[in-house]
């Protein structure tokens, strides 16, 4: 088993604590999970990142090539990108939780903050982490009542391990991040690489 894959099991096994009497599974069905997208829907590209809050090349992504992504094809209107989850941990579920606290318009802000500052949230104790998502979320603006709320939500953890289950079962996503560009699998590359296929996808 590759080192990557013994993490998707770790990861599996840490969130089976939200294994949960049939009504509780029931509930969470009923969770609307909103998909978090940037860019035309009608975009001749489409790209789904794979990708986890905890993970460190997912940091090295976003906070690199996804910005030059971002303005040279994302902000120009011809890609439309979607952003998924992937869930190692509680932690990474937890942070999923803070971003899209502030809903939609909030959600790319925050997880551009929880990428440029991962290596000083996702260090300690559960206690402290927890601490430091709140402090994240605070500065994004959202209230505390509001982000304890999010925090809180047990049956919208459920949902969101179900939508990442099943998303991360159809594209066969075994590492991160991972790219679904026009539904063709991609692992992590260079921007340059990254261009180059989107040129491609463009030209045809």
């Amino acid at each position: 088993m590759t080192l990557m894959k013994q993490l998707f099991a770790a990861g599996a096994l840490a969130l089976a604590m939200l294994a949960t009497p049939a009504a509780a599974q029931e509930a969470a069905k009923n969770v609307a999970i909103t998909e978090m997208t940037l860019g035309p829907e009608d975009a001749r590209v489409t790209i789904i990142e794979y990708a986890s809050f905890t993970c460190p090349h997912c940091a090295s992504f976003h906070t690199g090539p996804f910005k030059a992504l971002k303005a040279e094809y994302i902000d120009t209107g011809k890609v439309h990108f979607v952003y998924r989850d992937v869930f190692f941990d509680r932690f990474g579920l937890w942070a999923s939780m803070v971003a899209r606290c502030g809903g939609a318009e909030k959600f790319f802000g925050i997880a551009e903050m929880l990428y440029e500052q991962q290596r000083d949230w996702a260090q300690g104790e559960p206690v402290a982490i927890a601490d430091n998502l709140r402090r994240i979320g605070k500065l994004a603006g959202i209230a505390p009542d509001t982000l304890e709320a999010c925090l809180g939500d047990q049956d919208k953890a459920r949902a969101l391990v179900e939508w990442y289950q099943a998303n991360a079962t159809a594209h066969d996503v075994n590492s991160t991040p991972t790219l679904i560009i026009n539904e063709k699998k991609y692992g992590n590359m260079a921007y340059a690489d990254l261009k180059a296929i989107i040129e491609e996808k463009l030209a045809e």
